[in-house]
């Protein structure tokens, strides 16, 4: 398509800016949310059961603010990405291990993850601070729950 269908209400200087920190969310929680999928699929031994339904959780939790950053994106006119190439190469989060993980081991894998995203929304936050105080706020609610998510997860391993 030659010309974008969706204008947006902000300069171009400022989409562009916007848009990029919408895409690093998109892709961040796409990743969070296979990886907290695999872990679901893999995790074994005591516990097994709370984790693995604490783990669809925080699955819905990615897949919701997935959404939120893709439908913000294009409400400014910026094309979300959340192709799986797209994803590989723009996720910033720790990569996981294939196979079975124990319990401890994933919870321990949950708050490394959890505490990398939230320092890359941190940053986002401030990144949005001038040119879109809507996404800002966006942004904002969703480090409120991502970090009281690390510290349930935190306070099962202390």
């Amino acid at each position: 398509m030659a010309t974008a269908p969706i204008s947006s209400p902000l300069p171009d200087e400022a989409k562009q800016t916007v848009g990029r920190v919408l895409q690093e969310s998109l892709a961040d929680f796409v990743d969070l949310s296979l990886t907290a999928k695999q872990w679901h699929w893999n995790v074994v031994g005591r516990n097994f059961r709370e984790a693995h339904l604490h783990l669809d959780e925080l699955v819905e939790l990615a897949r919701t603010y997935t959404d939120e950053a893709a439908e913000r994106a294009a409400a400014i006119g910026v094309s979300p990405d959340g192709r799986a190439e797209t994803v590989a190469k723009a996720s910033g989060l720790p990569t996981t291990e294939e196979g079975w993980r124990d319990v401890e081991d994933v919870n321990k894998a949950v708050v490394e993850t959890l505490a990398r995203l939230i320092e890359r929304m941190r940053e986002r936050v401030e990144l949005t601070d001038e040119p879109d105080p809507i996404t800002q706020d966006m942004l904002i609610a969703q480090t409120a729950k991502l970090e009281e998510a690390h510290w349930m997860w935190q306070a099962k391993t202390a």
